[in-house]
């Protein structure tokens, strides 16, 4: 059986005027690769911090016994954070206008078990050849107003793409467990009232912030006195164990650190031992 469409109907008219092919503007499409191209450099730039954090954590955790970064997490920022905060700054929204105004597309945030930690982690990385200081934002010995506590450096590190070298710019957030609690918290409540908080609510924030500081402080100085105790009791068992070896020399007669074997191979208390037995005999 053959069927015939009307010419006239809506569905046939519809397929004949929709064109095969949505024709897209060609710098649009350039301009598209070129980000993608850049978020793929951030990408890398991330890497490289990364290792290095990574790297110095496991050093540190020979040397100190213990690990000083609990945890390390990183982003690249979102195209529409990107696009909201050029327009905010009535910059134009442009991929060469994102590289060169935006320095936190690349973001890393490092959280280390102490306060100490933080800047001796940070000293470590900002001191190695190949890192440039751009910005350094110290907020915990400078909190803002609303209690918010971290270590701020803007890093720039080189990335070696087939092209060449790159200088490549990072936001690297270092805060402690406590403050970035606090800080994931107030940063979903301001979210979910879009900036626009009741006065109560940033009161009690900026308590909750304050109690955040104590307890650093407080773990901070149960910390030291851990270590001070293991200290005292590593040298007392070293002093045990040199008092022994003391002790054990006397008793066989030998000045301490000048053991010697004879020659036949026995200790002179075995030879001792073997003359009384001949004597008895």
């Amino acid at each position: 059986m053959q069927i015939t469409m009307n010419p006239n109907s809506e569905l046939n008219q519809s397929a004949v005027n929709v064109p095969e092919v949505v024709q897209v503007p060609e710098r649009l499409i350039a301009e598209a690769k070129r980000f993608q191209e850049a978020m793929m450099m951030y990408t890398c730039a991330i890497r490289e911090v990364k290792t290095k954090l990574e790297v110095l954590n496991d050093e540190l955790s020979i040397k100190n016994q213990r690990n000083p970064i609990e945890m390390i997490k990183s982003r690249v920022k979102k195209p529409s954070s990107i696009v909201e905060k050029l327009q905010r700054r009535n910059l134009e929204v442009s991929v060469d206008s994102m590289m060169a105004n935006l320095d936190d597309i690349a973001g890393i945030r490092v959280i280390c078990s102490f306060v100490d930690d933080i800047y001796a982690v940070s000293e470590m990385l900002t001191g190695q050849d190949d890192i440039k200081v751009i910005a350094i934002k110290d907020y915990i010995k400078n909190p803002k107003p609303n209690g918010y506590r971290s270590y701020h450096m803007i890093l720039e590190v080189p990335v070696f793409f087939s092209s060449g070298k790159t200088p490549m710019r990072v936001e690297v957030q270092v805060r402690t467990i406590a403050m970035d609690f606090w800080a994931s918290l107030e940063h979903k409540i301001y979210y979910k009232f879009e900036g626009n908080a009741p006065d109560y609510l940033e009161q009690e924030l900026k308590a909750c912030a304050d109690m955040a500081d104590m307890l650093d402080n407080k773990m901070f100085s149960l910390n030291q006195a851990i270590t001070k105790i293991a200290e005292e009791q590593a040298k007392e068992k070293e002093a045990a164990k040199v008092a022994e070896k003391m002790k054990k020399a006397e008793r066989e007669d030998v000045p301490a650190g000048n053991e010697q074997e004879p020659k036949d191979g026995k200790r002179s208390g075995e030879a001792a031992s073997g003359n009384r037995k001949e004597a008895g005999e």
